[in-house]
C-alpha cells in the first residue's frame, strides 16, 4: 500500500491547467473532491498551448499523440469520453523516415502492413527480424506498465516484485542500442526503433532497453492526432473538468502558498486567496520548489534531458515526400547523441523531426496553405549555449534549419515561409524551465522509477507534485499519468484498468496529401 496524504482533503487545489494538472482534476473529481485549477495563462494547455499567427493554428508543444486510452481513462473518471469530444484520426504512415543514403521508410502501426515495408526496404530476414522484435516490445510493455510505469514509489524496495525478474528476464536492464541490435541489422532500421531515447534524454548507446518502452507507444500501438490540433485534447479536457464541476481560473499566476506548520492552507494568486485541504502542484520542478519554500537535497544534481529548437513556418507550399510527421535523419548518429548530451555542440549533422500537421487537418492554415513545424534537438543550457547566447544564435540556425532541409530535398523552403515563430531554450528558460529544456530531468538510472524526484513533497504533507519532472517522466502519455498518480495519492488506491491497448473506431489519414 502506497502512501497517501494525511488529514482532511476535500477541497484540492490543482496549480497548473497542463496535461497533468487537467489529468489530476478529472481524477479527483471522479473520485468525488472539490477541485480549483489555477493557471497563470489565459487558456488550458501549459506547454500543450495554441499559438494563432496570420490565420495559422500553431501547436506550440508536443506534436506526438500516442496511447490515447490513458487520456481517456481521466474522461472516464467523471463519465465522460475523449472519443466522443474529440476526433482522432489515426496517422498511416505514424512516422515517415528518410535517411543520409536517399532511402526512405513508412512507420506503421499494423504488424503485417510494416512486416510488408520492412521487407521492401531491407529484406525478408529484417521482416522476421522485425515480427519478433514487436513481440519483445509488446512484452516489454506489458511487463512495465502495471509496476513501473503506472505506479507511485515510496521506496526503491517497492521496485521488487515479480515483474521485476520478468523485466530482467526480457533484457530490460541491458543497452537498448545492442538489444534492439539482436532483432535487426539494419543500421536505418535500428534508428528508427531507437531514436526514441532522446525522449528520455539519453543516447541510445548508454539508455536502459526498458526505454524501449518508448518505441512500443509510436511503433506499435500507433500515433494519433486530434482534429483541431494537440490543443484540441487540453481544451477537451478542460471542457469535460469544469462540466463534472471544477472552478477552472485563468490568467491568475500562483505567487504563494500559505501554510501552518506541514500543512500548506491556501493557494494565493495575484487575484485572490483560495483555501485549499490539498495542492497539486504541476510547474517545473524548479519554480515548484520555490513555491513550497523547500528544494529537496540530492546528490549528484538532476541532469537535465537535451533541449530543442523549434521552427513553426506557415508556407505558400509543401513538399510531397512529406507524411503528417516526417523523421529527416543525417548521416551521423553516435556523434549526434555526444553533441546533445556530453560535448554540449549543435548538432553537426543534425537529424530532424517535421511535423506537417495540415497533412491531416488543412483548417489548421489559411485556403491553400501549409504549416510545418521543425524540431532540432540542441543542448540544454547547462553544456550548450546559455539563455542569453541564444538571442544572436537562434535567427543564424533558423537559417541553418532551412537551408539543411533544401540540401535534402525540400527545394525554396526558405523563399516559401510567410509566417513563422523561432522557440530556443532562452524560451523555456523564460518560462522557468530548468536548464533551458521543456523535457525536464533526464531519464538515467538514477533518475527513473524510485530514484526520480518523487510526487510527494518532505515537509509538506498535503502537496503532492505532477508533471514531466516527476514519476513516471517525460511524453504526453507519462505526464497524462503523472497526474493520475497524483491524484492516487489523494484519494488512495482504486481498481487498476486494463494494460491492453484499446483501439477505437477512428478516422484514419494517410498523411501524405
Amino acid at each position: 500500500m502506497t502512501r497517501t496524504l494525511p488529514g482532511r482533503t476535500d477541497h484540492v487545489v490543482v496549480v497548473g491547467a497542463g496535461l497533468a494538472g487537467l489529468s489530476a482534476a478529472l481524477h479527483l473529481l471522479g473520485a468525488g473532491r472539490r477541485v480549483t485549477v489555477v493557471e497563470r495563462d489565459l487558456h488550458p494547455g501549459g506547454r500543450a498551448g495554441r499559438l494563432r499567427l496570420g490565420g495559422y493554428r500553431i501547436d506550440t508543444g508536443p506534436t506526438v499523440l500516442t496511447m490515447p486510452d490513458l487520456a481517456d481513462e481521466a474522461f472516464a473518471a467523471v463519465g465522460d469520453s475523449l472519443y466522443r469530444r474529440v476526433e482522432l484520426i489515426r496517422l498511416q504512415p505514424a512516422y515517415r523516415a528518410l535517411f543520409a543514403d536517399g532511402s526512405s521508410l513508412d512507420v506503421h502501426g499494423d504488424a503485417d502492413l510494416m512486416a510488408a515495408e520492412v521487407e521492401r526496404f531491407a529484406g525478408a530476414r529484417e521482416a522476421d527480424g522485425y515480427r519478433r522484435l514487436r513481440t519483445w516490445l509488446e512484452q516489454l510493455y506489458r511487463a512495465q506498465m502495471p509496476r513501473f510505469i503506472d505506479a507511485n514509489f515510496d521506496s526503491p524496495l517497492d521496485l521488487l516484485t515479480r515483474d521485476l525478474a520478468r523485466l530482467a528476464a526480457l533484457g530490460g536492464f541491458g543497452r537498448l542500442h545492442a538489444r534492439i541490435g539482436r532483432f535487426l541489422t539494419d543500421d536505418r532500421l535500428r534508428r528508427v526503433f531507437s531514436f526514441q531515447a532522446l525522449y528520455a534524454g539519453v543516447p541510445p548507446q548508454r539508455a536502459l532497453a526498458a526505454y524501449a518502452v518508448i518505441a512500443y507507444m509510436d511503433t506499435v500501438a500507433g500515433v494519433y492526432f486530434p482534429r483541431g490540433g494537440m490543443h484540441a485534447l487540453p481544451r477537451a479536457m478542460a471542457d469535460a473538468a469544469a462540466e463534472a464541476g471544477a472552478e477552472l481560473r485563468f490568467g491568475q499566476p500562483v505567487t504563494r502558498l500559505e501554510r501552518t506548520g506541514s500543512r500548506i492552507t491556501a493557494v494565493v494568486t495575484a487575484q485572490d486567496r483560495i483555501p485549499c485541504d490539498a495542492v497539486v502542484l504541476t510547474p517545473d520542478l524548479p519554480a515548484a520548489y520555490r513555491l513550497l519554500g523547500h528544494r529537496p537535497r540530492r546528490r549528484p544534481r538532476l541532469r537535465h534531458a537535451p533541449s530543442a529548437v523549434v521552427l513553426h513556418a506557415g508556407t505558400h507550399r509543401t513538399w510531397p515526400q512529406l507524411a503528417h510527421h516526417t523523421l529527416s535523419f543525417g548521416a551521423a548518429w553516435r556523434t549526434t547523441f555526444d553533441e546533445l548530451t556530453r560535448t554540449g555542440r549543435l548538432m553537426s549533422d543534425p537529424s530532424l523531426l517535421v511535423t506537417r500537421p495540415t497533412a491531416t487537418d488543412p483548417a489548421l492554415a489559411p485556403p491553400g496553405r501549409h504549416l510545418h513545424c521543425i524540431l532540432a534537438p540542441c543542448p540544454n543550457t547547462d553544456i550548450g549555449p546559455t539563455a542569453a547566447a541564444w538571442s544572436d544564435l537562434g535567427p543564424r540556425y533558423r537559417d541553418t534549419l532551412l537551408r539543411e532541409l533544401e540540401r535534402r530535398g525540400l527545394d525554396g523552403l526558405a523563399a516559401a515561409v510567410e509566417e513563422d515563430c523561432l522557440v530556443t531554450p532562452a524560451f523555456w528558460h523564460m518560462q522557468g524551465h530548468a536548464a533551458g529544456t521543456p523535457f525536464s530531468a533526464a531519464h538515467t538510472l538514477t533518475q527513473t522509477g524510485p530514484f526520480r524526484p518523487r510526487n510527494l513533497v518532505r515537509g509538506t504533507e498535503n502537496a503532492v507534485l505532477a508533471g514531466c519532472g516527476t514519476t513516471p517522466g517525460v511524453g504526453v502519455p507519462m505526464v497524462l499519468l503523472s497526474g493520475k498518480l497524483a491524484a492516487r495519492r489523494i484519494t488512495g488506491p482504486h481498481r487498476r484498468a486494463s494494460t491492453t491497448v484499446h483501439t477505437p473506431a477512428l478516422t484514419t489519414a494517410e498523411g501524405t496529401r
